[in-house]
């Protein structure tokens, strides 16, 4: 069973309640998690409380030994982080092994590094006789929950700056992936033991969505922080509203990806297959993910043709299938939501590719394209969450802006083009927290990610994820 962990013991829920743990791969049930109430939230509330006084105070050089320490075991017990992250995901292990371990454990020594650069503007007497200085403070205990796309390294964004400002974290993984989180507590809870710090610095619980809601309403927490649903962050912001606390919010996305008529021949043909593989990472299941091509009218249906082909060839299986792309739909409602999808299509839309589940054990669905789309259909608006990739085409640059832009969601989008001038045009027209120019979905521990809109607010990643979760304090001195 996955138990809490609260003030450094693992603890099943108070009343017994569980949860049933699935494997997408299959759709059986592989194990059970604690399904934490009111009296489970209460005590990490408590034990975050306690421990934050110590922690605030420590050092930015102690924290900074915490986080590497914690780095450096990420490392020395990968294995057991992709086992649990694969039981829970279905990932193939080696998109795990290459491209979610080596940038959690950068993002980790990133922030170790920004715990030692807290610093406000210079002191000095801005009234005659009074001398300012500015201080950067932590916020306080920090209520946090990850959704179950990447838990283990959106469990990363949230604690890593948190911990590193001087913040105390209790957060909750998805209820549908919560394995590589618990395990991460044990990790984390060593490494506070051994360095000598209470290991109620950081806490886990397990639960739903009335677990979450009870830890953003809680009295305790000074700050809440999600990435999930427009739906869960807008109860998130609600509920936070009623007591004034913080809140950070990564959301949905609808990302644009606009390729232009000056690609052609071997140039589109690569951009397509560098957009299939942006647009089928993780089964599609990233909120930045190249799912809503528009791509200019003269190229279009060489690009579709080129598009088609690279999903025919991408592959989708379990963990253990040598040259599967993505894994299975994390669940079977994120299946029926996709599939839900391709049954409403409109008359006018073409399936190119796919469009339908693959196999009939777990959430496996098939890498998708659906043509001859209309900006006002469903699947151009909403957020389908797989494998899917649309196409729509254009004829002028205004028009490409228009329909990029008309969505509720503003997280990230591309320009693909060999005119240095348009793109930037383009960068400063989308009206998006990410433009992407000739690629999708590089990301660096250096620099922000968030958006804007219904996407949420506040950013992840970089300085600016860190200084999110610290607050500014102006002191004043009479010379």
């Amino acid at each position: 069973m996955l138990r809490n962990y609260i003030n450094g013991e693992f603890k099943e829920a108070a009343d017994g309640r569980t949860l049933d743990v699935i494997d997408p791969c299959t759709g059986e049930v592989y194990e059970t998690s604690a399904l934490s109430g009111a009296a489970d939230v209460d005590a990490a509330m408590e034990a975050a409380a306690a421990a934050f006084p110590a922690w605030r105070d420590a050092t930015p050089a102690a924290r900074q030994k915490v986080l590497l320490r914690v780095a450096d075991v990420f490392e020395e017990r990968a294995a057991e982080l992709i086992a649990a992250e694969a039981r829970d995901t279905g990932k193939p292990l080696a998109q795990l092994t290459d491209d979610e371990i080596p940038p959690v454990v950068d993002q980790i020594r990133f922030f170790a590094g920004a715990a030692r650069l807290l610093e406000g503007r210079s002191a000095g007497e801005y009234m005659e006789g009074l001398t300012s200085i500015i201080r950067r403070e932590p916020v306080g205990v920090v209520a946090q929950v990850a959704p179950w796309n990447y838990p283990l390294m959106m469990a990363v964004w949230k604690f890593a700056p948190a911990l590193a400002a001087g913040n105390t974290v209790v957060i909750k993984p998805s209820d549908t992936t919560p394995a590589s989180t618990v395990l991460v507590a044990e990790i984390i809870g060593g490494v506070l033991a051994e360095l000598g710090h209470s290991e109620g610095v950081f806490n886990v619980l397990c639960g739903d969505r009335e677990t979450g809601r009870l830890m953003v309403e809680h009295a305790t927490p000074a700050m809440a922080a999600i990435t999930g649903s427009v739906r869960a962050g807008m109860q998130v912001a609600a509920s936070a509203a009623k007591d004034v606390k913080r809140v950070h919010l990564e959301l949905g996305g609808k990302a644009p990806v606009v390729v232009f008529d000056d690609l052609d021949g071997e140039a589109l043909t690569k951009a397509a297959e560098d957009i299939a593989v942006a647009g089928y990472f993780n089964a599609g299941q990233d909120c930045t993910a190249a799912t809503r091509v528009i791509v200019h009218e003269s190229v279009h249906d060489a690009f579709v043709e080129a598009l088609a082909k690279a999903a025919t060839a991408t592959r989708t299986g379990g963990p253990e299938v040598a040259d599967a792309f993505f894994g299975p739909l994390n669940n079977a409602n994120q299946l029926a939501q996709v599939t839900g999808f391709i049954d409403r299509l409109p008359g006018h839309a073409t399936v190119e590719a796919g469009g339908h589940r693959v196999g009939d054990q777990g959430y496996f669905y098939a890498p998708t394209v659906v043509s001859g789309l209309h900006q006002d259909d469903e699947i151009i608006q909403n957020e389908v969450f797989g494998p899917v990739i649309t196409v729509q085409s254009f004829s002028t640059e205004d028009q490409a802006v228009a329909y990029a832009n008309g969505v509720d969601f503003a997280l990230a989008s591309s320009v693909w083009t060999k005119d240095h001038q348009r793109a930037m045009r383009m960068s400063k027209s989308l009206d998006f927290g990410c433009v992407w120019i000739n690629n999708h979905g590089a990301l660096a521990a250096e620099m922000p990610h968030g958006g804007f809109k219904l996407s949420g607010y506040g950013k992840d990643l970089s300085a600016y994820g860190f200084e999110d979760y610290t607050r500014i304090k102006h002191v004043m001195t009479a010379l």
